[in-house]
């Protein structure tokens, strides 16, 4: 039971997060993070992190342990006493060693700057693609909404032509009307049926494509939240001033932090590689030690019993014999441990300095090429910064017409609307021909379309300007 008391709430939990519906903001909210872009931008930015920590690590001493074992067959060297042997020699060398850079004319700390900017500039490369997909979401998802509102503005024309149609019928069967006019609004109803038709597939279509912005799986539920229009907060004309927004913009959009964090970056990397030409001094410390199976040592002496004749010396005629006592040597293998850890075990501390005198051009290329990575950031920057102020003022263009537009579209439905409510009247008392009433009706419903398609348009170019001048985006 109690298994299928969770089973059940976990299932009503998940159809109501399912029948949720999505508006603006948890659109965005889930494209940054979901949006495959973004998560590409975070790569480059752990990426970026990861060169900074070794940047950092090139101050710090090094460690490094080396061994080498193995067995000498043949005419070789006793690694112990430096001598020839032919005995066969398990042998085993072992290593520390450990170095540190004292003054490199600060080279390793320009190199240390210099990747901490470049992992600042790629973490706001992160905020640049969160931009870019809300503006790109935002544009969808207005979209979407405007294909959902014409595919209801069709559906009320349906609405009305069959209330039409019911009426004229009504007409014709009473023999006021001729059989014409049920005809031809019969024809009108089955036109705005395939414009119906139409207008539900496109708007099928924009809620596929910003579910794909989403990363959505296409085959999902999905219902967007329709917000009322007319009450999304819209700042004055006036106060989007090109000029204004462009100066604003450049200090807050992060393409424009990027380049500049690129460019101070490789400032630091031309003072880096500049010290890179000059001396280098470290210091260095090694501990090392081997084993030889073959090394003995010598522990004592064991007489023989016999005499060794060491000289003769004459006396007169007589020869007279110097003896000494016969001994063997007595040797025995040193251990593992005592070969290691005291007879062969040596250290070693000192400084070093390196000079580069000639090595190829490979330091001067690299100090140059790093100034005209400068040179071609600078640049990069001064392009992007003519990018932003044309798509400010083209924006801004954008937006001054459609204002007008939306303004001209709203007049040219007034217009259409009392046209159409004159037309249904002269049409109810038999003065105005069906064509005739059918042109008015399709003139007000082009007209209603035009004036909410102009609507969202230019809701959506001022945000556009919003976005520029550093508002993000917000309905």
């Amino acid at each position: 039971m109690k298994y299928f008391i969770v089973l059940a709430f976990s299932t009503i939990c998940i159809s109501t997060y399912a029948q949720e519906k999505w508006d603006l903001r948890r659109c965005v909210d889930y494209a940054m993070q979901n949006s495959i872009s973004v998560k590409q931008a975070d790569v480059q930015a752990r990426i970026a992190a990861l060169q900074t920590k070794l940047a950092n690590a090139q101050a710090y001493p090094n460690l490094l342990f080396n061994t080498q074992i193995g067995v000498n067959s043949g005419r070789s060297i006793d690694p112990t006493s430096n001598l020839y042997t032919t005995q066969q020699i398990f042998f085993q060398s072992l290593g520390l060693q450990s170095g540190v850079t004292l003054f490199n004319f600060f080279s390793i700390k320009n190199n240390r700057l210099s990747a901490r900017l470049d992992e600042e500039a790629y973490k706001t490369g992160v905020d640049r693609a969160r931009n870019d997909i809300a503006l790109n979401v935002a544009a969808s998802y207005l979209q979407y909404l405007l294909s959902i509102e014409q595919a209801n503005i069709t559906k009320i024309q349906i609405q009305q032509t069959r209330s039409q149609l019911d009426n004229t019928r009504k007409l014709v069967d009473a023999g006021s009307m001729p059989e014409l006019n049920a005809a031809q609004l019969e024809a009108q109803l089955a036109k705005d049926s395939s414009n119906y038709i139409t207008a539900k597939g496109t708007a099928d279509q924009n809620r596929i494509s910003l579910m794909g912005l989403l990363n959505l799986d296409a085959a999902a539920s999905f219902e967007a939240a329709t917000p009322d229009v007319d009450k999304i907060p819209i700042e004055p004309l006036a106060e989007l001033d090109p000029a204004f927004v462009y100066n604003l913009a450049l200090t807050t959009q992060p393409l424009q932090k990027k380049d500049s964090l690129h460019i101070k970056a490789a400032e630091y990397a031309v003072k880096s590689a500049r010290g890179a030409m000059y001396p280098t001094l470290s210091a260095f410390a090694a501990l090392n030690s081997n084993y030889a199976s073959t090394y003995s040592q010598f522990t004592g002496l064991q007489p023989t019993g016999k005499f060794d004749t060491v000289a003769i010396v004459p006396v007169g005629a007589t020869n007279y014999y110097a003896l000494t006592p016969g001994y063997n040597t007595i040797t025995s293998k040193v251990p593992y441990f005592k070969q290691v850890s005291d007879i062969n075990f040596s250290q070693a501390v000192g400084i070093q300095l390196n000079i580069p005198i000639a090595n190829n051009r490979q330091l001067r290329n690299n100090y140059e090429r790093a100034k005209l990575n400068v040179e071609n950031l600078r640049l990069q920057l001064n392009q992007d910064n003519i990018t932003l102020q044309q798509n400010i003022y083209t924006a801004y263009s954008n937006a001054v017409s459609a204002l007008e537009k939306y303004n001209a579209n709203i007049k040219a439905y007034k217009i259409q609307q009392y046209a159409f409510e004159l037309s249904k009247k002269r049409y109810e008392i038999g003065v105005l021909s069906t064509i005739d009433y059918i042109t008015t009706q399709n003139n007000l419903f082009s007209a209603e379309i035009d004036q909410v398609s102009a609507k969202y348009d230019y809701i959506f170019k001022m945000k556009v300007l919003e976005f520029y001048k550093g508002q993000g985006v917000k309905l």
